[in-house]
Order: C-alpha cells, then sequence, then structure tokens
C-alpha cells in the first residue's frame, strides 16, 4: 500500500476528517481552478471542503527538495498535461509531497499562515475547468448490457455481434462533448420525419437518452 493511502492518516483540515467527506487526505484528486478576479487557471488538489493551489506551494517553496524542478514547473502551469506527461516517478513524488503537508502531525504548512492562505481557497468560492487540454480521446464500448441493448434495437436476431467479447472495440468521440458537472446539456438538432409523414422536417429531438461512462487518462 502507498503510505498516502494509509487509512489512519488524519489532516489538519477538520473538515476532510469527516464521515463522508469526498476528498479526505487519503484521496487528493488534482484539478483545474480560477479564483474570482483572476482568470487564469491554476492547478489545485482538493482537500476537505477547500482545494490547495500546487502553484502557490511552489512559490512559497513547500516543494522544494522534495519534487523535481519539471514537476514544479507544471504545477504552475494552466492545465495538467505537462504535469501528466513527466511520468509515474513525478506524479508519485509530488503526491507523497502533497499529502506529507496536509498530515495533521505535520507543522510546516499548518503553522505557516501567510502560506495557507496564498494556497488556500474553498471549493464553494472557485469555478472549476476541465483539467485537460483534451485534443481527442478514445471511447470504448465496454458494457456489455448496454452493447446488448443498442443491438437489439437494430438487430434483434442478432444484438452482440460475435466479435465483441474477443477485441476491445473502440472508437474516436468528440472532445468537444467533454464538459465540467453543471454544464447546460444542448439538445441535439436534426432532421426526422414523423410516422405518419412523407418529408423529414428540421427541428430538436423528442426523446434524449443519456448514458454513464468512466473515463480515466493514461499517462506515459
Amino acid at each position: 500500500m502507498n503510505v498516502t493511502n494509509d487509512p489512519n492518516l488524519t489532516s489538519w483540515i477538520d473538515s476532510a476528517n469527516e464521515a463522508g467527506c469526498d476528498f479526505p487526505i487519503q484521496n487528493l484528486p488534482f484539478g483545474l481552478f480560477t479564483v474570482a478576479g483572476d482568470d487564469r487557471p491554476r492547478i489545485g488538489v482538493a482537500i476537505g471542503d477547500k482545494v490547495m493551489d500546487c502553484g502557490a506551494l511552489g512559490r512559497q517553496g513547500l516543494l522544494d527538495d522534495h519534487c523535481e524542478p519539471a514537476a514544479r514547473d507544471a504545477l504552475a502551469s494552466t492545465s495538467l498535461n505537462d504535469f501528466l506527461a513527466l511520468g509515474r516517478a513525478h506524479w508519485r513524488a509530488v503526491r507523497e509531497r502533497m499529502s506529507a503537508l496536509l498530515r495533521s502531525d505535520m507543522p510546516v504548512l499548518k503553522d505557516d499562515m501567510d502560506a495557507r492562505e496564498a494556497c488556500f481557497f474553498a471549493l464553494s468560492d472557485v469555478e472549476l475547468h476541465l483539467p485537460m487540454d483534451i485534443g481527442d480521446y478514445t471511447d470504448f464500448y465496454a458494457s456489455l448490457s448496454h452493447a446488448t441493448n443498442i443491438g437489439s434495437m437494430f438487430r434483434p436476431d442478432n444484438p452482440l455481434m460475435p466479435n465483441w467479447k474477443h477485441l476491445p472495440v473502440g472508437y474516436h468521440g468528440r472532445a468537444s462533448s467533454i464538459v465540467v458537472s453543471g454544464t447546460p446539456i444542448v439538445r441535439p438538432a436534426g432532421q426526422t420525419i414523423a410516422a405518419d409523414g412523407a418529408d423529414p422536417t428540421d427541428g430538436n429531438v423528442r426523446l434524449l437518452d443519456y448514458e454513464l461512462e468512466v473515463a480515466f487518462v493514461m499517462g506515459p
């Protein structure tokens, strides 16, 4: 087990220790955010009900001697692309340092009020953005139930293609369709034809389905 996942760890951020908290010290997800009055995106880590500014940590010297210059520079950029491109060794070093700074028995950041003011924002006060610049992505057709249900609409007698269980079915997705939570969904428009109609008409779709998917980023 990685030391950062130790279930006995607690944080000096009180909200991170509450039962049911999505962002305890064992779960430190990276993201991108902006603050009021500054539209430059910043890389941050969620902890309890706060977000910790990774670039500010570097400017405060709190990553020195623990993270390589390349990692510190990447964490000061406006997306996670450069940081993720560095690879696992850098990710691990940064995560271990973040965890150490947030531990309840670590006074370095806990007792430095100036650094705390520079590095922390309430999650409720920031605006979240897509964490990466996404140029392309692959969508995998990986759910047996979903593939069978869709197939039955077009091939009732043969809903699941014979090769489905023998190769990963993937296809290019539309990167512009990836948005942050809370973004209004636009009802698609196009041509449809009524059951008793002779010609198609333009308009918004009357029925709109959705599916839940799991996304992940693969680094080097």
